[in-house]
């Protein structure tokens, strides 16, 4: 038997929870609305979509495709903020492919691009996981995070006040050869291009540490690291991260099967770092998904699918929930987002911390 034949049913009688809704309003600070991969609500009515927000119990959508591209994001702003502006913020981005074009002076267009989205209506940036991996300067020259030369962008997006998401590595598994011993080689056999291997990759702690370079050099911008700050298989190393940068922040967009695993060491971060954890999917709006996200967040139900295929989607096992307390519940759930997305509130904070 081939090992993709192989579909093992559980004999274990667990208790099943079905949370319906949250038991706090939340802010969804990392999520997508256009093409394939935000499930294409561009092309859809707005009032279905604030229909399922609702029912979801979503209060505000955080939706980062504004990075793909200035007219992506011009486009959303009309099509969703400008229709329900209290219960969308769309993010902007950064157009690598121009540094060829502009060489020396690509760090400063950035910049003036950046205070022009912010004009338009762009509430933060967000940067994707290109940068880091594939983008090459015009000396074809792999860019590290930590680039000095890319000073002028991030001091920029402090100096505007926009949160900066940062998205720079994938899984670990990604960056280790595909072959028998890869905990997630059944996601890589579907996605080979989602396979960074190192070499001809950067090894995956070299971006982690430029990240963390980034992070503590520009501590006047608040930055918030994609997917558990791209790190969730050792949460001891994020922690660290937060302990050292009062400006970062984490989400948990995507990484509730890596959480899920880990659930001692993931309850007693998430109580830890409370303050500074913001509630994410990155699955589109889709009612199943948040219903597993506040499973996993507010039940002890024990060995369930995190996923929404028979076979988990990013790998061979199962999540036990975190039952977390209701105030870290509400932190985690609203409050961190309301406070680091909203730049009147995060000013006040900034004074508080010295970021």
């Amino acid at each position: 038997m081939l090992l993709s034949e192989y579909r093992p049913l559980s004999k274990l009688i667990t208790k099943k929870t079905l949370v319906e809704k949250p038991r706090f309003q939340v802010i969804d600070a990392h999520n997508h609305l256009g093409g394939d991969f935000g499930g294409g609500w561009d092309k859809k009515p707005i009032n279905e979509l604030l229909n399922l927000l609702d029912v979801a119990g979503i209060s505000k959508y955080v939706d980062l495709d504004g990075g793909w591209g200035e007219d992506i994001l011009n486009a959303h702003l009309d099509y969703f903020k400008a229709k329900a502006p209290e219960r969308f913020q769309v993010f902007g981005g950064v157009d690598w492919s121009q540094w060829q074009k502009r060489s020396n002076q690509f760090p400063e267009w950035v910049a003036k691009r950046i205070f022009a989205q912010k004009n338009a209506g762009a509430q933060g940036i967000k940067i994707w996981k290109p940068f880091g991996l594939q983008v090459k300067d015009p000396q074809g020259n792999l860019v590290k995070v930590d680039d000095i030369r890319l000073t002028p962008i991030w001091q920029t997006a402090g100096e505007l006040n926009l949160p900066v998401m940062i998205h720079v590595a994938d899984p670990v598994a990604f960056f280790d050869p595909v072959d028998e011993t890869n905990e997630r080689w059944e996601e890589l056999k579907s996605h080979p291009d989602w396979a960074f291997t190192s070499p001809p990759y950067p090894p995956f702690m070299d971006i982690l540490n430029g990240l963390k370079n980034l992070v503590k050099r520009h501590s006047s911008t608040v930055f918030i690291g994609a997917h558990v700050g791209c790190y969730a298989e050792n949460l001891r190393w994020v922690g660290e991260m937060l302990d050292l940068c009062p400006n970062y922040f984490i989400d948990i967009s995507g990484r509730i099967g890596e959480l899920g695993r880990q659930p001692f060491t993931a309850k007693e971060f998430f109580i830890k770092y409370q303050d500074r954890i913001l509630f994410g999917t990155d699955m589109s709006p889709d009612l199943d998904a948040y219903r597993t996200c506040y499973r996993f967040l507010e039940t002890d139900d024990e060995y369930f699918n995190y996923g929404t295929s028979e076979i988990p989607d990013q790998g061979r096992w199962q999540v036990n929930g975190l039952s977390l307390p209701d105030q870290v519940l509400k932190k985690i759930y609203f409050s961190n987002a309301d406070r680091v997305l909203n730049e009147e509130k995060r000013n006040v904070k900034s004074e508080k911390c010295n970021l």
